[in-house]
């Protein structure tokens, strides 16, 4: 019996800027590579977003690359998911302050 291997990991970090045509890919890559984009987005407090597949096609691209047209409705997906996490911490801030 064939041990299964295991799919390598994979990730991307996008960016979008108002005013910017589309969002643009920040960082991409395999492996090692992969787990050192993931670490750094958790000690800098950005918000994960768990798409194997959608990282495997960022990943397609060069860093620097906008993102194509068919990927446009799930990064807007995913933007409005940290968008709302954003509202969510700072309503939290505003809270504790209080």
């Amino acid at each position: 019996m064939q041990k299964k291997k295991d799919k390598i990991q994979e990730a991307a970090a996008i960016k979008y800027s108002k005013g910017e045509h589309a969002p643009k890919v920040v960082a991409a890559g395999k492996g090692v590579i992969a787990e050192a984009i993931i670490r750094t987005a958790r000690e800098n407090k950005v918000p994960l977003y768990n798409d194997p597949e959608l990282a495997h096609m960022l990943n397609m691209l060069s860093v620097g690359d906008e993102i194509p047209p068919e990927l446009y409705e799930v990064v807007a997906q995913i933007l409005i998911f940290v968008s709302d996490i954003d509202k969510l911490k700072s309503e939290l801030n505003d809270y504790e302050a209080k």
